[in-house]
């Protein structure tokens, strides 16, 4: 078997990143029975401390480590209060997903055993969203200008929407929904009034679905799939969608589960995967042990299966599981006893439990 070590560049952040980073690191130290292949972190700093050092919110030495590892792990970062891009102000998420063409952000969303929810039935569905294009200005520079004000008072913003990069997240959307129980896709669009754009994204998108007759596909305008959401999103299972869209309605499903602070996040690309909570810095509680670090471990076990290392994530998603089904041992924010510390200590000892 192949023993070469997993690297895995381990980036902080800023905020509540420093906690949740080190509960995933104390959890994979306790996974280390069920790894295939030995774990190295390689660790570095964006944001804040990254700034007051080198000048810079994303030294250029954290992109090269990218790069070159195996796996990327990105903490929280706080880039509404970064200076401008000029004065080093870089947002090390958007630079890191263009800088490692990673097109795809997968978000999946289901209700958690015992965990009260805002829906009225169990659901598991899966956001695939496009990840370097659409309305975001820091992804989409048309000639330097994602984003622009040709005289005062007004601001324009261009949307880019490639077929190169819609047969691609259509294939990934559809490469996921084989793997699932029930799999069909549903492509989220706005087509009946930005026919150009969403047009093109549909058009592909059906071309990609007639590769593939065995997995269902249908169509849902995005304000209907935003109501359809809220009334049964039970019935959903893999929604494939641009940029914008797929942010907003992956938050919708993720706070339908539960809330965002129990949501994953994979940005993936052909050559390389980052993984990163759905929620953002959370400045307010950072160092008061009370960040619920559970994004981020979800994260971790989508890494870790993208890598080969399935046992080691089927085994970090039951033992969250188990921690989260009884209120005595989750976190504050869903009701429990619980900070960040003891909560990863409660996991470790379920991993361990289960790794003997």
């Amino acid at each position: 078997p192949d023993m070469t070590p997993l690297r895995l560049a381990w980036i902080n952040g800023d905020g509540i990143s420093a906690e949740i980073l080190a509960s995933a690191e104390v959890a994979l130290a306790a996974l280390g029975p069920t790894l295939s292949r030995p774990v190295t972190l390689e660790r570095e700093n964006v944001g804040l401390a990254a700034l007051e050092q080198t000048g810079t919110t994303l030294p250029d030495r954290v992109v090269a480590l990218a790069r070159d590892a195996d796996g990327v792990v990105l903490g929280p970062v706080s880039h509404n209060v970064y200076p401008a891009v000029e004065d080093g102000g870089l947002n090390p998420s958007g630079v890191l997903r263009k800088a490692l063409d990673l097109h795809a952000n997968i978000r999946p969303a289901h209700t958690w055993a015992g965990v009260a929810s805002l829906s009225t039935a169990p659901f598991d569905l899966i956001v695939v969203r496009e990840n370097l294009e659409g309305f975001y200005a820091d992804r989409n520079m048309v000639e330097g200008a994602g984003e622009f004000s040709p005289v005062p008072g007004v601001a324009l913003a261009l949307r880019k929407i490639t077929q190169a990069n819609s047969i691609r997240i259509a294939q990934t959307a559809f490469a996921i929904a084989a793997t699932r129980p029930r799999p069909r896709v549903t492509a989220i669009h706005k087509a009946n009034v930005m026919r150009l754009t969403d047009g093109l994204f549909l058009d592909t998108v059906r071309e990609v679905a007639r590769a593939h007759p065995d997995i269902a596909y249908d169509e849902m305008l995005v304000d209907a799939a935003a109501a359809h959401l809220v009334r049964a999103p039970d019935q959903c299972d893999v929604l494939v969608t641009t940029n914008m869209f797929g942010d907003i309605l992956s938050d919708l499903a993720s706070e339908l589960s539960g809330g965002l602070g129990l949501a994953g996040s994979l940005n993936l690309g052909e050559r390389h995967a980052l993984a990163q909570a759905q929620h953002g810095s959370a400045p307010d509680i950072a160092g008061k042990d009370r960040a619920n670090p559970t994004s981020m471990l979800v994260s971790l076990a989508m890494l870790l299966r993208h890598l080969g290392q399935g046992q080691a994530a089927t085994t970090l998603e039951a033992a969250l599981a188990t921690c989260l089904s009884s209120p005595t041992t989750r976190t504050r924010d869903l009701g429990g006893p619980l900070g960040t510390d003891a909560f990863t200590q409660t996991l470790v000892a379920t991993l361990q439990e289960a790794t003997v």
